[in-house]
Protein backbone atom coordinates (compact mmCIF):
# COMPACT_ATOMS: atom_id res chain seq x y z
CA UNK A 1 0.00 0.00 0.00
CA UNK A 2 1.17 3.49 -1.19
CA UNK A 3 0.29 6.61 0.15
CA UNK A 4 0.60 10.28 -1.82
CA UNK A 5 0.59 13.48 0.08
CA UNK A 6 0.37 16.66 -2.24
CA UNK A 7 2.92 18.62 -0.60
CA UNK A 8 5.43 15.55 -1.48
CA UNK A 9 7.28 14.61 -4.68
CA UNK A 10 7.58 10.77 -3.76
CA UNK A 11 5.01 8.17 -2.20
CA UNK A 12 5.16 7.22 1.52
CA UNK A 13 4.42 3.56 2.62
CA UNK A 14 3.78 1.94 6.07
CA UNK A 15 6.31 0.08 8.10
CA UNK A 16 6.08 -1.16 11.45
CA UNK A 17 2.89 -2.18 13.65
CA UNK A 18 -0.11 -1.79 11.98
CA UNK A 19 -1.43 1.66 11.65
CA UNK A 20 -4.54 3.42 10.62
CA UNK A 21 -2.89 6.66 8.96
CA UNK A 22 -5.65 9.22 7.73
CA UNK A 23 -4.66 12.23 5.53
CA UNK A 24 -7.45 14.77 5.31
CA UNK A 25 -7.80 18.26 5.24
CA UNK A 26 -3.62 19.05 5.16
CA UNK A 27 -3.41 16.71 8.12
CA UNK A 28 -1.58 12.90 8.42
CA UNK A 29 -2.68 11.45 10.94
CA UNK A 30 -1.93 8.10 12.96
CA UNK A 31 -2.59 6.80 16.96
CA UNK A 32 0.86 5.19 18.06
CA UNK A 33 -0.42 1.68 20.01
CA UNK A 34 0.10 0.70 23.63
CA UNK A 35 4.08 -0.10 24.22
CA UNK A 36 5.13 1.12 20.51
CA UNK A 37 8.47 2.19 20.30
CA UNK A 38 11.44 2.29 18.08
CA UNK A 39 15.02 2.29 20.23
CA UNK A 40 17.62 0.17 20.56
CA UNK A 41 19.48 0.86 24.15
CA UNK A 42 22.62 1.51 24.44
CA UNK A 43 23.17 -0.51 27.48
CA UNK A 44 22.01 -3.70 25.26
CA UNK A 45 20.00 -5.26 27.84
CA UNK A 46 16.69 -5.32 25.77
CA UNK A 47 15.87 -9.16 24.70
CA UNK A 48 14.20 -7.88 21.71
CA UNK A 49 16.17 -5.02 20.25
CA UNK A 50 13.74 -4.55 17.10
CA UNK A 51 10.87 -2.70 19.21
CA UNK A 52 8.90 -1.24 16.62
CA UNK A 53 6.29 1.92 16.51
CA UNK A 54 4.46 2.59 13.18
CA UNK A 55 6.33 4.66 10.45
CA UNK A 56 5.21 6.40 6.85
CA UNK A 57 8.16 6.63 4.90
CA UNK A 58 9.23 7.62 1.46
CA UNK A 59 12.42 7.85 -0.49
CA UNK A 60 12.93 11.86 -1.59
CA UNK A 61 14.19 12.75 -4.91
CA UNK A 62 18.52 12.62 -5.36
CA UNK A 63 20.00 15.67 -3.58
CA UNK A 64 19.99 18.20 -0.92
CA UNK A 65 16.23 18.60 0.66
CA UNK A 66 14.15 19.67 4.01
CA UNK A 67 11.07 17.79 5.24
CA UNK A 68 8.99 20.51 7.37
CA UNK A 69 5.91 19.66 9.52
CA UNK A 70 4.37 20.94 12.57
CA UNK A 71 4.15 18.48 15.22
CA UNK A 72 0.80 17.98 17.83
CA UNK A 73 0.93 15.16 20.39
CA UNK A 74 -1.89 14.27 22.32
CA UNK A 75 0.04 12.95 25.69
CA UNK A 76 -0.95 10.19 27.70
CA UNK A 77 2.85 8.61 29.14
CA UNK A 78 6.52 9.10 29.12
CA UNK A 79 8.36 9.12 26.01
CA UNK A 80 5.25 9.43 23.82
CA UNK A 81 5.88 11.36 20.65
CA UNK A 82 5.00 12.18 17.21
CA UNK A 83 8.37 12.45 15.72
CA UNK A 84 10.55 13.03 11.82
CA UNK A 85 12.52 9.85 10.28
CA UNK A 86 15.20 8.92 9.01
CA UNK A 87 16.25 5.55 7.74
CA UNK A 88 19.16 4.11 6.08
CA UNK A 89 19.21 0.49 7.53
CA UNK A 90 17.41 -1.69 10.11
CA UNK A 91 20.04 -0.86 12.72
CA UNK A 92 21.08 2.66 11.48
CA UNK A 93 18.56 5.49 11.29
CA UNK A 94 17.12 8.52 13.35
CA UNK A 95 14.27 10.43 14.24
CA UNK A 96 13.35 13.97 15.45
CA UNK A 97 10.77 13.69 18.14
CA UNK A 98 8.24 16.22 19.96
CA UNK A 99 8.52 14.10 22.98
CA UNK A 100 6.89 13.96 26.89
CA UNK A 101 10.08 13.45 28.45
CA UNK A 102 9.65 12.56 30.95
CA UNK A 103 6.05 14.68 32.18
CA UNK A 104 7.71 17.89 30.30
CA UNK A 105 7.23 18.25 26.42
CA UNK A 106 10.67 18.35 24.87
CA UNK A 107 12.07 18.10 21.52
CA UNK A 108 14.50 15.19 21.52
CA UNK A 109 16.48 13.02 18.68
CA UNK A 110 18.00 9.80 18.58
CA UNK A 111 20.11 8.25 16.49
CA UNK A 112 21.28 4.84 15.95
CA UNK A 113 24.29 3.41 14.60
CA UNK A 114 23.86 -0.34 15.88
CA UNK A 115 22.54 1.12 19.45
CA UNK A 116 20.67 4.06 19.73
CA UNK A 117 21.39 7.42 21.65
CA UNK A 118 19.10 9.74 23.43
CA UNK A 119 19.59 13.60 23.64
CA UNK A 120 17.40 15.98 25.04
CA UNK A 121 17.10 19.10 23.19
CA UNK A 122 14.82 22.04 24.26
CA UNK A 123 11.50 22.54 26.42
CA UNK A 124 8.60 23.21 23.99
CA UNK A 125 5.60 25.88 25.38
CA UNK A 126 2.25 24.43 23.85
CA UNK A 127 1.16 21.28 22.13
CA UNK A 128 2.70 21.74 18.81
CA UNK A 129 6.14 22.32 17.31
CA UNK A 130 7.88 22.60 13.83
CA UNK A 131 10.54 20.15 12.88
CA UNK A 132 12.27 20.17 10.04
CA UNK A 133 14.96 16.99 8.70
CA UNK A 134 17.65 18.01 5.95
CA UNK A 135 20.06 15.97 3.88
CA UNK A 136 23.16 18.64 2.73
CA UNK A 137 25.59 16.46 0.65
CA UNK A 138 26.04 13.46 3.09
CA UNK A 139 25.22 14.63 6.39
CA UNK A 140 21.87 15.28 7.97
CA UNK A 141 20.69 17.86 10.24
CA UNK A 142 17.96 18.38 12.98
CA UNK A 143 16.12 21.55 13.81
CA UNK A 144 12.79 22.57 15.67
CA UNK A 145 11.13 25.90 15.48
CA UNK A 146 8.06 27.77 17.52
CA UNK A 147 6.97 29.06 14.41
CA UNK A 148 7.59 27.32 11.51
CA UNK A 149 10.25 30.38 10.70
CA UNK A 150 13.01 30.95 12.39
CA UNK A 151 14.92 26.92 13.43
CA UNK A 152 16.86 26.29 16.03
CA UNK A 153 19.74 24.01 15.36
CA UNK A 154 19.22 20.37 17.09
CA UNK A 155 22.18 18.47 15.71
CA UNK A 156 24.13 17.28 12.39
CA UNK A 157 25.55 14.02 11.75
CA UNK A 158 26.05 10.96 8.90
CA UNK A 159 25.10 7.79 8.41
CA UNK A 160 27.16 6.17 6.18
CA UNK A 161 28.40 7.79 2.91
CA UNK A 162 26.99 9.58 -0.13
CA UNK A 163 25.64 6.57 -1.53
CA UNK A 164 24.08 5.50 1.54
CA UNK A 165 22.51 9.26 2.18
CA UNK A 166 21.47 9.18 -1.33
CA UNK A 167 18.81 6.36 -0.64
CA UNK A 168 18.15 6.87 2.51
CA UNK A 169 14.01 6.68 2.83
CA UNK A 170 12.39 9.81 5.30
CA UNK A 171 8.82 10.45 6.91
CA UNK A 172 6.80 10.26 9.83
CA UNK A 173 6.57 8.07 13.28
CA UNK A 174 4.28 7.62 16.24
CA UNK A 175 5.16 6.18 19.29
CA UNK A 176 3.96 5.06 23.10
CA UNK A 177 6.26 3.34 24.75
CA UNK A 178 5.01 3.58 28.38
CA UNK A 179 1.03 4.23 27.64
CA UNK A 180 -1.48 2.98 26.24
CA UNK A 181 -1.42 4.55 22.90
CA UNK A 182 -0.61 8.35 21.57
CA UNK A 183 -3.04 10.37 18.87
CA UNK A 184 -0.49 12.14 16.87
CA UNK A 185 -0.53 14.75 13.77
CA UNK A 186 1.27 16.37 11.21
CA UNK A 187 0.44 19.77 9.63
CA UNK A 188 2.04 22.24 7.68
CA UNK A 189 4.19 19.87 5.48
CA UNK A 190 6.45 21.03 3.27
CA UNK A 191 9.12 19.64 1.29
CA UNK A 192 11.95 21.85 -0.40
CA UNK A 193 14.41 20.85 -3.02
CA UNK A 194 17.48 22.49 -1.40
CA UNK A 195 18.69 22.47 2.25
CA UNK A 196 19.32 25.43 4.65
CA UNK A 197 21.52 28.44 4.00
CA UNK A 198 23.38 28.07 7.51
CA UNK A 199 23.00 25.07 9.73
CA UNK A 200 23.49 27.55 13.00
CA UNK A 201 21.73 31.31 12.04
CA UNK A 202 17.87 30.47 12.61
CA UNK A 203 17.32 29.91 8.44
Amino acid sequence: MTELLPELPFALRPYGPPASWSYDAGVLSVTAGPRQDRFVPPSGDLLDPVSDAPRLLGTPPAGDFQLIARVTAGFTGPGDAGALYLHVGDREWAKLCFELSPDTPTVCSVVTRGYSDDVNSSVVEGDSVWLRISRTGKAFAFHASADGDRWTFVRVFALGDAAVAAAASVGFLAQSPEADGCAVSFDSVVYRKYGPKGMRDGS
